[in-house]
């Protein structure tokens, strides 16, 4: 694995073709906004790219793909972009792939194998990697490109209200908000909710429990709950942000239980508390403010586990 310089990652892209991009598992805006972003931009230099998304596109993105067609050809060259781990890479994105031969990412706590790995953890968003990229190959930006960006930087900002949110995060928003309807972006992603998605919140308000003297927070969803609302991804996102904006919580936790007896876990904190550093000890990661891991066990061990750790956490 060799570490390489954002101007190597402009070269590497411009001598290679039939590109195929890797996103994670249970897509967020940040890395599909990268993924197609990047596929428009190398197609408008002449090259082909696909972007490989593990399960069905969340409806809510589905802006990004409306003028987005797959191209037929055998990948030559495999890019991740915003995948922090190989846990979070889904067996329909591997697909015919063997290796990744480059990795482009934001997150310090990176172990993806890659040949080579560009990580810049002082960026707030993945999309803003992407974007000094595509400035230094030159691409012309049109309003497919910028939603993308746009996408990205405000989604893994919170809308540029969390604290890894930088003057050059607002400086690539202005950048790209000309060419795109960041309206209706940050209205789909900030302000609409479905009946469904109320109706999951509701259920999910009555688990949360507050611990460590009101300073941890934590719910949870189970596979019934899902089942009984026939809820499914698209329900989920946003979840993981509800214990984070009560009053006194430094440390909000949302369990969400997966087939196969495990809970797939995303860690939000404040005041300065490091949530990669909290999820590291159950062999996860990913930022100082939001972060994830997954357990096995039932219900009330996990929640235990969890409880136990954010109380020593906390002293």
């Amino acid at each position: 694995m060799k570490q390489i310089t954002l101007s190597e990652v402009a070269s590497l892209l411009s001598q290679h073709d039939d590109f195929k991009i890797l996103t994670h598992s249970y897509p967020d805006g940040d890395c599909l906004g990268c993924g197609y972003a990047l596929a428009f931009a190398l197609r408008k230099l002449g090259k082909r790219a696909n972007v490989a998304v593990d399960g069905k596109l969340p409806s809510k993105f589905t802006y990004l793909v409306k003028n987005y067609e797959e191209q037929d050809f055998t990948p030559a060259y495999i890019v991740s972009v915003d995948v922090a781990a190989p846990a979070l890479l889904g067996e329909s994105v591997m697909e015919g792939v063997d290796h990744i031969d480059l990795c482009i990412d934001h997150h310090g706590t990176n172990s993806l194998d890659a040949d080579c790995k560009y990580v810049d953890d002082t960026a707030a968003a993945a999309a803003e990697i992407i974007w000094e990229i595509l400035e230094l190959l030159h691409v012309e930006i049109d309003e497919d490109i910028a939603a993308g960006i746009y996408t990205g930087v405000s989604t893994d900002t919170g809308c540029f209200l969390y604290t890894n949110t930088t003057p050059q995060t607002h400086r690539i928003a202005a950048q790209v908000m000309p060419y795109c309807n960041w309206q209706e972006i940050n209205n789909i992603n900030f302000v609409i909710k479905t009946r469904a998605k109320l109706r999951m919140e509701r259920l999910v308000y009555k688990t949360m429990e507050f611990h460590a003297a009101g300073q941890c927070a934590i719910i949870y969803t189970t596979l019934a709950m899902c089942e009984a609302l026939k809820s499914g991804d698209d329900e989920m996102e946003g979840l993981a942000n509800i214990p984070r904006r009560i009053e006194g919580v430094k440390i909000g936790i949302t369990m969400r239980e997966k087939p196969g007896g495990v809970f797939k876990i995303s860690v939000r904190t404040n005041d300065g508390i490091n949530a990669a550093e909290f999820c590291r000890q159950f062999g996860g990661g990913g930022h100082p403010a939001a972060s994830g891991c997954s357990i096995e066990g039932d219900l009330g061990t996990v929640k235990k586990i969890l409880v136990d750790a954010a109380e020593a956490y906390l002293q």
